[in-house]
């Protein structure tokens, strides 16, 4: 583990295996934090927060860094991309990719370190100028998924480290070895002892750290439950939180679309990733009028969907991350069927012996549901699609809408007005109009309603990870009437 710019094992030497999904095989062994491991970490946060060069760093030092930070990214990408797919399973022809994009997100929050962020404010009280600064929160608690694992931190790490804060992470138990590697690609960027830290294990060392006094923001990824259980905790100390959980999407498929597009985007918002996305268009919404030939396009397109070894660039989709997400999954299924779901394709492992070991589940479209369902209106996080018919706008809407969740949506329509009304009603914190799944690390991202709390990437993240004081400066040095405060 990385604290105070040392590597360290455990205190009591526990470890623990990261486990391949595809061959089931232990490659890796990480450090089992204890809770003087964490208490360590975030003494070491706490002392380059208030003194040292990190706490003296100007605004141009700190986007330096993050720009250095950003070339090293490009430079190790393909380590980086290898090592999550050994971890979790994902496609390498995602995640190469997506890997280099994260020296964007350092380039732009280079940016934001640079970019003022105060106010000059016009006052009613004479003699008076007012304006406001940000200033950093303090130490920061990263705890991250399994399923993006450098993604997902980054969209934390970049704008707190832009604003002045220092962090301790907690990845994963599933997905560690990637974000020390990280870790150490950010020491040798430059960023000060202290100033990033990372703490590896499983549940209980993520909620020690966010339980920790010393911990002033919590930034969390990941199930409902879980950050409903962080928010208690930050609220005990009333300890900045912002949380991105999870979703159970629609996406909503009108007769006037261009179909063949709305195939692919629907596919592409279900089945890539195997499904392990927050954002994934779990409930595929197809009005009335072509809902039988969709689904039946649908379904043959997805039984040809090539499962294979996620290093494979030829694969289309990979495995389940671990043992516990494959037996969730294949219990929604059953699930599913039990209330009255019809299978119409996949369901169960693949019967390719060359895949026994691997943690395969096939891609998965139930028909005939109902939004009543419990497949759909809990989240899977695998590779089930659910096909629900809708009538017109209204009833699109209100299917839509009808969830505890509100963290995006998709709409497919060539009618510009139709989109525009969609949008404006769909109660979710991103709308895709006539494509799915895309982020970008300009565009603001969080859910409505149990989706979760702030919001990430864009100059909103900023906001997240900083304080706002307001300064009044009294430029006529004269006080008139001492019980007056505005004489």
């Amino acid at each position: 583990m990385l604290i105070g710019g040392g590597w360290k094992a455990s205190s009591d030497g526990a470890t623990f295996n990261s486990i391949n999904p595809f061959d089931a095989q232990p490659w890796a062994q990480v450090p089992a934090a204890t809770t003087a491991d964490i208490d360590e970490a975030v003494g070491a946060a706490r002392r380059a927060f208030d003194k040292g060069p990190w706490a003296q760093s100007t605004p141009l030092q700190r986007a330096t860094l993050l720009r250095s930070f950003g070339d090293l990214i490009r430079d190790n990408a393909d380590e980086l991309a290898r090592i999550q797919v050994l971890e979790n399973g994902k496609l390498i022809r995602e995640v190469h990719g997506q890997t280099l994009a994260l020296a964007n997100h350092c380039y732009f929050f280079a940016g934001v370190a640079e970019s003022p962020t105060g106010e000059t404010l016009a006052s009613s009280v004479p003699n008076m100028q007012v304006f406001t600064v940000r200033e950093p929160i303090g130490v920061v608690a990263a705890i991250t998924p399994w399923n993006s694992p450098l993604a997902l931190l980054m969209w934390k790490l970049c704008p707190a480290l832009a604003a002045g804060n220092t962090v301790v992470i907690k990845p994963s138990e599933i997905t560690p070895v990637s974000t020390l590697v990280l870790a150490r690609i950010a020491q040798q960027a430059g960023f000060p002892d202290g100033v990033i830290n990372v703490v590896t294990g499983a549940g209980p060392a993520g909620a020690a750290l966010a339980a920790h006094p010393g911990v002033d923001k919590i930034a969390f990824t990941g199930s409902t439950a879980v950050g409903k259980k962080i928010a208690v905790t930050a609220a005990e100390r009333l300890a900045r939180v912002s949380l991105e959980l999870g979703g159970k999407s629609p996406n909503i498929v009108f007769p006037d679309a261009d179909l063949p597009n709305a195939i692919n985007g629907v596919i592409s918002g279900i089945f890539a990733a195997t499904g392990q996305t927050c954002m994934a268009g779990s409930r595929v919404l197809v009005h009335a009028d072509i809902y039988d030939q969709f689904t039946k396009d649908l379904v043959e397109r997805t039984a040809q969907i090539k499962l294979g070894n996620p290093l494979d660039p030829a694969t289309e989709m990979g495995t389940v991350a671990c043992q516990s997400q494959f037996d969730k999954v294949l219990h929604y299924i059953e699930v599913a069927k039990e209330d009255g779901a019809t299978l119409a394709t996949g369901g169960s492992r693949p019967s390719d012996p060359e895949l026994s070991r691997g943690l395969f589940v096939q891609p998965t479209v139930f028909t005939h549901v109902t939004n009543e369902m419990r497949i759909a209106q809990e989240e899977v996080f695998g590779p089930v699609a659910v096909v629900i018919k809708f009538t017109d706008e209204d009833d699109a809407v209100r299917i839509a809408n009808d969830t505890s969740f509100g963290l995006a949506a998709g709409v497919w329509t060539r009618d510009v007005a139709r989109a525009l009304r969609m949008v404006k009603r769909l109660r979710a914190g991103s709308v895709w109009v006539n494509n799915y799944r895309k982020t970008n690390h300009v565009a603001p991202f969080g859910g409505f309603k149990e989706s979760g709390l702030g919001r990430e990437n864009g100059f909103h993240a900023i906001e997240e990870y900083t304080e706002v004081k307001t300064v009044w400066i009294d430029t006529g040095n004269t006080i008139t009437d001492p019980f007056n405060p505005r004489a």
